[in-house]
């Protein structure tokens, strides 16, 4: 493997042992690169000339100081052929970018909570069109707010009106149930005041419950709108499976996967890991938003609140094994997590012809991942069919099944759209296909 494929393995001692190795593998194999499966790229169908070119894209981002590090993973085939960390994990303590940084991943959480969820409807426990309401009773009987018309006396902004039909569990991991949000919609004030402060000690149970008290924006199944659904997929876990949603997925997904370094609080014996948090400046350079200390609210006690929406910190090693065992429908390394055809169920596209604002045109929505379904409109390079997420912190992956990729990217810094840095991992992966 290429040098600029093994950034951080300075010592050419090792480099030299793993180069030796290859004739000990299958063709084209390369031994195991910072923990993960390794091969030459153009062993699975890529070029190692192109995909030098991610990493003179990103370490421009770098150079021109608007991030402060990335590490980038692309895999394929189930072989790791790029696994990079450029710039600085910590740029005021002059800690380097190292593959085994740890992020906030943020709503990159919310494919790992539903996959939970899933586990339990293999198990009997729902349906995807029971109630909600079934397990969380504060959820029955729902309003939807309505406009007040224009001549009619009303001492509020809004009227309410009796939900034309319950929230199901497919609502909910679908973005489509209408709850109260901070993005947008006419209960938003409202959520700001009731539902948004965080209280000393709370639960995301607790959370639920003031917001269930909001009416929603829209009658259930009619739209697609972001916002705290897959906190109540959580919460669902909870309920169902009796335990919290940490125990949960630390039991049965982290440990089967040997997800190591994904904690919804970091161990304060890891925090020599943990990145910096950085925001843009009026003259969009980096600036510190957070520093990567006990004082984080990813490490601080009290550990009460498991928010399924986005309350996880992992590697990028973590994340490809938990795609990858979803890339192979179910399973990795003898541990399954689920059958092949709820991997199918969850990555297909649930919500028709809905807008996906958040993703925008040519895509529709799984059930915790959006999906490519029209690739024109999406200005994408990823295959249709193909699912992802990302993560306010600027984190990003995808997993393209016609193609047998994921593409990884871990960066924290927000908000990230003045950039370009997630669309050019997909671009610069892409272009260094050649089979």
């Amino acid at each position: 493997m290429k040098r600029s494929t093994m950034k951080g393995l300075a010592l050419a001692a090792v480099l030299a042992a793993a180069l030796a190795a290859v004739r000990a593998n299958a063709p084209g194999d390369v031994p195991d690169m910072d923990g993960v499966p390794a091969a030459e790229p153009e062993a699975v169908g890529m070029s190692s000339e192109r995909l030098d070119r991610l990493d003179r894209v990103m370490q421009g981002y770098i150079d021109r100081n608007e991030v402060a590090g990335v590490v980038t993973l692309v895999a394929r085939r189930g072989k790791v052929v790029h696994f990079s960390a450029l710039g600085q994990r910590d740029v005021e303590a002059g800690a380097p970018m190292t593959h085994d940084a740890i992020f906030r991943i943020a709503s990159m959480t919310k494919p790992i909570a539903s996959v939970a969820l899933m586990m339990l409807y293999e198990e009997g426990r729902f349906q995807l069109r029971d109630p909600i309401a079934k397990w969380l009773p504060e959820f029955a009987d729902m309003q939807v707010a309505v406009p007040a018309p224009p001549q009619e006396r009303l001492t509020g902004r809004y009227k309410t009106a009796p939900a034309a039909r319950p929230i199901t569990v497919q609502h909910i991991l679908t973005h489509t149930a209408g709850l109260a949000n901070t993005y947008r919609g006419i209960t938003q004030p409202e959520f700001q005041e009731v539902v948004a402060p965080r209280k000393p000690g709370d639960t995301v149970g607790g959370m639920l419950k003031r917001l269930a008290t909001l009416p929603l924006n829209f009658h259930p199944g009619e739209h697609w709108e972001y916002g705290r659904a897959t906190d109540v997929v959580g919460r669902l876990v909870e309920v169902m499976s009796g335990q919290t949603l940490d125990a949960f997925l630390r039991e049965r997904i982290f440990e089967p996967l040997g997800m190591t370094d994904t904690h919804f609080y970091l161990p304060e014996s890891k925090l020599g890991r943990f990145a910096a948090l950085y925001r843009p400046n009026a003259q969009g350079k980096i600036e510190l938003a957070e520093a990567p200390t006990a004082e984080s609210r990813f490490v601080a006690e009290p550990h009460t609140y498991f928010s399924g929406a986005g309350g996880l910190v992992s590697t990028a090693r973590d994340y490809f094994r938990f795609h990858q065992m979803m890339l192979n429908g179910g399973e990795l390394d003898g541990a399954r997590i689920l059958g092949r055809k709820t991997v199918e169920l969850m990555t297909a596209n649930h919500t028709g012809d809905k807008g996906i604002w958040l993703a925008g045109p040519g895509y529709g929505f799984g059930l915790g991942y959006a999906v490519v379904t029209d690739l024109g409109p999406s200005g994408t390079p990823r295959s249709e069919g193909s699912y992802y997420w990302g993560g306010a912190f600027g984190t990003i992956f995808w997993v393209d099944p016609s193609e047998e990729l994921i593409g990884i990217l871990m960066e924290q810094i927000r908000p990230y759209t003045h950039l370009n840095v997630r669309p050019d991992l997909a671009t610069m992966t892409y272009q260094a296909i050649i089979d």
